[in-house]
């Protein structure tokens, strides 16, 4: 818990930033890095001096909707952006969640916030991940140097791809002022087929199935009867659902085929689109485990088996992206939790109730610490914040 007088700044332009990190340097002065603040929850921090919040790095700088390229800063709320794209019939492919329920969080995600985390929605499964949409970005390392990489168009990179090393590094590397983002159209209609009943191994067959077909899946979950019984569905017994997007006419002939595939798994029910879309965004923010007080985990998993990892550990499961991320609650020991989804050859973050991502250990440990003193050598930015004791 951060206490209330350390002083948090608002830089307004990214030469304040660096005057700040550079200053935190000089001084040896700890400092928490944030956006809208809704993800702090996640991850200890070790004591910290001051708080940089983005939020007043707030420019849309450019938006080329022919181009499908939007250059902002990094303290963009998200919603806005989602507001921004839709006007232009476009969109976010990678469907970013808030999980400001979820967290219990106050504030509102911004964008540098969400690529910080490289958070991504169902539709990972079909457009990637947040990092496979980044282009390019400006920030400024914990040396207190501004610098930049990538730029507009998506074969740009030469030697290292810094794209990929900053989504997901929790600001612990730098802090990142500008982003340049890929939009892609957004469909103009959706549908989602129900399926009932399944046990999560038929489930995660029945998914494996539509994804391995020619039906341009762009959303795969299975939720056990537990998650099921949260709204929207209110379902009494587990539902598999399978969302399909694009032109009506594309929609309904794939879902005519998907349906002959998915007779053998039993009764097919669908969602028109407004009610698709209310399922799938319970579904991006998890709401059928907001409120539970149990340690929540969030486990990367490959597809085919990660319904495994699960039945491994007591608890509550949701599955999204085919199989592939498996939401668990339980109040098994942390490392038996991180064992067991490693065992697999998957990793474990926990959300709310134990040490978010762990001790570094391995090679891959080593190599993290190694990138960390490169790009922080005083381990000014967000100590700690990755880096949970054994």
């Amino acid at each position: 818990m951060i206490a209330e007088q350390v002083r948090t700044h608002r830089p307004a332009t990214p030469e304040e930033v660096c005057d700040l990190v550079a200053e935190a340097g000089a001084h040896a002065r700890h400092t928490e890095i944030i956006g809208g603040g809704t993800k702090r929850a996640i991850g200890t921090m070790d004591r910290v001096d001051q708080v940089i919040s983005t939020q007043r790095l707030d420019r849309i700088i450019d938006y080329s909707p022919e181009e499908l390229v939007l250059t902002v800063q990094t303290g963009v709320r998200l919603a806005d952006l989602e507001r921004l794209t839709a006007a232009k019939g476009q969109m976010l492919a990678f469907e970013p969640p808030s999980w400001t329920r979820l967290l219990s969080a106050y504030g509102e995600p911004t964008i540098g916030g969400v690529l910080a985390a490289n958070l991504s929605g169902p539709r990972r499964i079909r457009a990637g991940a947040a990092r496979d949409h980044l282009l390019g970005f400006d920030a400024v390392s914990g040396r207190g140097e501004m610098f930049k990489a990538g730029g507009r168009v998506v074969k740009n990179v030469t030697g290292y791809d810094l794209m990929k090393l900053m989504a997901g590094s929790w600001g612990t590397l730098a802090v990142l002022t500008q982003v340049t983002i890929k939009v892609l159209p957004a469909p103009r209609t959706e549908m989602t087929l129900l399926l009932f009943g399944l046990p999560d191994v038929r489930a995660a067959e029945a998914m494996a199935a539509a994804m391995n077909g020619p039906f341009e899946v762009t959303g795969a979950a299975h939720l056990p009867a537990h998650a099921a019984q949260a709204r929207p569905l209110k379902a009494d017994m587990p539902v598999t659902a399978l969302r399909l997007e694009g032109f009506e006419a594309s929609v309904q002939a794939r879902a005519e085929a998907l349906v002959v595939m998915l007779k053998p798994f039993g009764r097919i029910d669908q969602l028109e689109a407004e009610h698709s879309r209310e399922f799938w965004g319970q579904v991006r923010e998890v709401d059928a485990f907001a409120g539970d007080p149990r340690p929540l985990w969030r486990l990367s998993l490959p597809p085919a088996s990660g319904w495994k990892a699960p039945h491994g550990l007591p608890g509550d499961a949701l599955y999204d992206w085919a199989g592939g991320l498996a939401w668990l609650l339980t109040e098994e020991p942390a490392a038996k939790v991180r064992a067991v989804t490693r065992a697999l050859g998957g990793h474990a973050l926990c959300l709310r109730g134990a040490a978010a991502f762990g001790a570094r250990e391995g090679p891959l440990g080593a190599l993290q610490g190694r990138v960390k003193d490169a790009f922080d050598p005083l381990g000014v930015l967000n100590p700690g914040r990755m880096e949970d004791p054994a």
